[in-house]
């Protein structure tokens, strides 16, 4: 397991590489990358060097004798962002038995929104694509639902200072559930066939991936080749296989073990944070954002795409009423009440915060389409409709933070207790 940094222990001070892993782990350093890496993707796809990009991006490499001969652009969907599912995995599972989804009436609310958040946009999208007529769209009802943790945390971070901190821990707790269920529709929704022979392997594996992150002798060496085959194993099945990822995530103990001081999913999140960061993430949106308007119609031609109306309007619309409608609806009509020292005008940054589909939005498009022209289209909707909802999220998020806010919130007859506030 990781231990200490030698320079830490020695002098007391963190050295230089528990320094970059800290920064590594920022939620804005994790924004700030992802953004990059879209801006260079689209910026190469369409100069007069383009033809290069999509080279690189069809450049096949992995052995054939185990089908893993695969695109880059491939590896990063499948391969690298498997990483990044795993310390979703890792963080649903410290949520779950220790954090803010551990009491089932403190998570309700959050829980709620979620779902409302998943489920309106799915209808935005397909009430636009079949007033269009366009039904082959049809497929891609999943991509305007899900939520970017990184990229979302991110902009609160920069923006929601002075806000209370519960209103992070509200959107980080829908932002899971979000994942947890897109992770689901993934698994339900874009499976095309199943070979159950290699997924009982790839549970096995999991299995005893799970056995030795829980034993005394957990160590890197062993874990990661019990990983690879489980991941080898998921996307031999034909289940996408990131989602082994996931699943060995859930297999970390929350709880401290053989007498540590800290649980394992913290060990294990701020070993495999930064990688996921500064490599896993990036390099995805770097194949997945290089979406060109040079060729063929452009632009003009894309936007003209029933598909692009509707994920916009679903990431940017869609969310914002679903996560506010849901939210109003529950705390109106049943005893459940929003957090301490959160108010439902909170909820509209929050709102627009959840529109920043990014990662597993461009994921899904990956998975909805057999054809370049929805999908070219799908992915410029995404980048529009997540930078949109970035943007409407920041300038409210500093509105809000101006307000002067009121002794009790979340109107459940208590005065707020807790006070803290982001940035302090």
């Amino acid at each position: 397991m990781p231990g200490t940094d030698t320079h830490t222990a020695r002098t007391g001070r963190p050295g230089a590489r528990a320094r970059i892993r800290r920064v590594l782990s920022l939620e804005t350093t994790s924004g700030i990358l992802l953004l990059a890496a879209a801006a260079l993707a689209l910026a190469w796809a369409n100069s007069p060097l383009r033809d290069g990009y999509a080279a690189v991006s069809s450049t096949v490499v992995g052995p054939a004798a185990i089908h893993l001969d695969l695109s880059l652009a491939t590896w990063a969907a499948d391969g690298l962002l498997a990483v990044f599912f795993f310390v979703v995995g890792v963080e649903l599972k410290h949520e779950f038995v220790a954090g803010s989804l551990r009491s089932p009436r403190e998570a309700a609310v959050p829980v709620l929104a979620a779902v409302g958040g998943m489920a309106v946009p799915a209808l935005v999208f397909s009430g636009v694509v079949l007033a269009a007529g366009d039904t082959v769209a049809l497929h891609g009802w999943a991509i305007p639902t899900a939520t970017d943790i990184a990229f979302a945390l991110g902009v609160l971070a920069v923006f929601g200072r002075g806000l209370p901190v519960a209103l992070r821990t509200f959107l980080l707790t829908l932002a899971v559930v979000d994942d947890l269920l897109a992770i689901v529709v993934i698994a339900v929704f874009y499976t095309a066939s199943i070979q159950i022979l290699a997924l009982l392997g790839a549970l096995a594996a999991v299995a005893v991936f799970g056995l030795v992150i829980r034993s005394r002798f957990s160590r890197w060496w062993l874990l990661i080749p019990v990983a690879l085959v489980a991941w080898v194993l998921m996307h031999e099945s034909g289940v996408h296989a990131t989602i082994a990822g996931v699943l060995m995530g859930f297999t970390v103990p929350a709880r401290p073990v053989h007498g540590e001081s800290e649980p394992r999913t913290h060990q294990l999140e701020g070993a495999v944070r930064p990688w996921s960061t500064a490599v896993a993430l990036p390099v995805f949106a770097f194949f997945s954002a290089g979406v060109s308007v040079a060729d063929g119609g452009g632009f003009g031609e894309l936007v003209a795409q029933p598909v692009l109306i509707a994920i916009a309007a679903g990431l940017v619309l869609g969310k914002l009423v679903g996560v506010l409608g849901m939210t109003a609806l529950i705390t109106r009509l049943t005893p459940l009440r929003l957090p301490d020292s959160i108010g439902i005008r909170d909820l509209l940054p929050v709102g627009f915060l959840t529109g920043i589909g990014f990662t597993v939005s461009l994921l899904i498009t990956e998975l909805s389409f057999p054809d370049a022209e929805h999908t070219d289209a799908a992915k410029l909707a995404v980048l529009l409709g997540s930078g949109i909802s970035a943007v409407l999220a920041a300038l409210w998020l500093r509105w809000d933070a101006r307000q002067a806010r009121l002794a009790d919130m979340n109107e459940d007859g208590v005065p707020d207790r807790d006070l803290r506030r982001i940035g302090d």
